[in-house]
């Protein structure tokens, strides 16, 4: 069984980072520090917008128009942020071979996030969201081809990270005047922005929700789906389980990213009984990739994030051994 985390740490040592994840998972990954200026996933993710200009205001980011030219000192930033990270990854993966998976926000969550040029979100906007969509889309293809050329052994894995998704199809995202809601988009809309990335590389989209849209993730050709087991209500295992049996490979959180540290056997548990419970195939299990709950960012500390990180592979050997009881 394979494991990895799923994108963000705390602290601010971009180096230490990059040689835990090689030692310590399977799948390493370019390692998110929000606690760093710049370097949080909207940030990250404004970053590889080469072909529109946005700026930071106090609400958030916002964007002012088109162009490299047009980018704000804040974008800049975070871009040089973003090329310094990249240089570490290049030296400490030199010689690298295997799986290496990059994180970015997908088109719905940003465009729920980030503002127009004169207001409201993007997601208000049919057209701006179309465009910020294919933007990002284009912006993500140099982010991989830059990343596959500094590690050239490296197979690049796109994992995109969909928070927001789930209230932007029930129509729950707030519009600017707080009074109202933007209006819900439905489940194809969904599926044909999504699908602009599923081509770039094997994609895994990634949602800690009690009901991720598992079926919009596949419909749109994602490989992967990321989940936090904790959270799933019976109808979303309904669609893991449809998944899996479909060939989806399932991105199973399930050791929690703050509290007391569970053994490996209690954090194995539910994820197995499940399993049982909706009798899929021990196979399938087996190809279960073991993932933290959620991104790491709020671990109390650096140590206790790498413990986390470190008993993803005590969890993998206890599912397979579930898998072949």
């Amino acid at each position: 069984m394979t494991t990895t985390g799923l994108g963000s740490v705390p602290g601010d040592d971009i180096r230490e980072w990059m040689r835990a994840v090689l030692e310590l998972v399977d799948i390493p990954f370019l390692p998110e520090l929000p606690a760093r200026p710049y370097g949080d996933m909207l940030s990250r993710t404004v970053a590889v917008l080469t072909e529109l200009a946005a700026d930071l205001q106090p609400v958030g980011w916002r964007l002012t128009g088109g162009g490299d030219a047009r980018a704000s000192l804040d974008q800049r930033r975070a871009r040089a942020l973003l090329h310094e990270d990249l240089d570490v990854l290049e030296e400490y993966a030199d010689g690298y071979q295997g799986q290496l998976k990059v994180q970015v926000t997908g088109p719905w969550t940003l465009a729920a996030s980030v503002e127009r040029p004169r207001g409201d979100k993007v997601l208000a906007d049919h057209g701006a969201r179309r465009d910020l969509a294919q933007a990002l889309a284009y912006g993500v293809q140099q982010h991989v081809a830059e990343v596959r050329k500094r590690v050239p052994g490296a197979e690049v894995l796109l994992q995109v990270d969909e928070p927001g998704l789930p209230a932007v199809l029930a129509g729950a995202v707030p519009t600017a005047s707080g009074w109202s809601k933007h209006r819900s988009v439905d489940g194809p809309g969904a599926v044909e922005l999504l699908s602009l990335f599923t081509g770039t590389a094997p994609t895994i989209v990634h949602c800690c929700a009690a009901r991720p849209p598992i079926e919009v993730f596949t419909k749109s050709g994602a490989s992967g789906v990321a989940v936090d087991v904790s959270l799933l209500n019976t109808a979303a295992w309904d669609q893991i389980a449809a998944a899996a049996e479909g060939g989806t490979a399932v991105y199973a959180g399930v050791v929690p990213t703050t509290g007391a540290l569970p053994r490996a056997e209690q954090a194995a548990e539910p994820l197995v009984r499940r399993w049982r419970d909706l009798g899929l195939d021990p196979e399938l299990l087996k190809m279960a990739v073991i993932t933290p709950a959620c991104g790491l960012a709020a671990a109390g500390s650096t140590a206790d994030a790498r413990a986390r990180l470190k008993l993803l592979r005590d969890v993998a050997d206890v599912v397979a051994e579930a898998a072949d009881a």
